[in-house]
């Protein structure tokens, strides 16, 4: 069985969907960094039968609403000292701000760009936002 030691102080990354965990490593710039860092994929879950992990051994700064809007099901394990201070789960953002873009050509921001790309979520099962401007329905994922 693979064994990655434990981390002193930092962050783990738990629960990502199986696949998903190379993209968020990469989304958070993890492949330049100059701490140690691991990926971890295809481990085995109880609950989700696979999970990928990422273990950071630093304090970054993540924007908890991009990753609970790339994968909901992620939790966030902050670790001090070797001892788990504090664990965030994650959801599915109610809004959004410049994360996400309108593609509708007609919408305001297409036009202005100095107006903010505002999504609000109207289907959490679907994971499908709109605009706040037009109204227009964004369901891709993120990563």
């Amino acid at each position: 069985m693979l064994n990655i030691d434990s981390i002193k102080n930092g962050i783990v990354i738990d629960h990502i969907k199986a696949g998903k965990g190379i993209s968020i490593f990469n989304y958070l710039g993890l492949d330049k960094a100059e701490f140690p860092v691991a990926l971890i994929m295809n481990a085995n879950s109880k609950k989700h039968g696979k999970k990928d992990i990422i273990k950071i051994e630093n304090d970054i700064d993540i924007d908890f609403t991009i990753l609970g809007l790339i994968d909901p099901n992620i939790t966030i394990t902050i670790i001090e000292n070797e001892v788990s201070k504090e664990k965030v789960s994650l959801n599915l953002p109610k809004e959004v701000e410049n994360v996400l873009e309108c593609k509708n050509p007609r919408c305001i921001t297409s036009i202005e760009k100095d107006i903010p790309q505002q999504f609000y979520l109207v289907d959490e099962d679907n994971r499908e936002y709109r605009c706040k401007y037009c109204d227009e329905a964004y369901t891709k994922e993120l990563l």
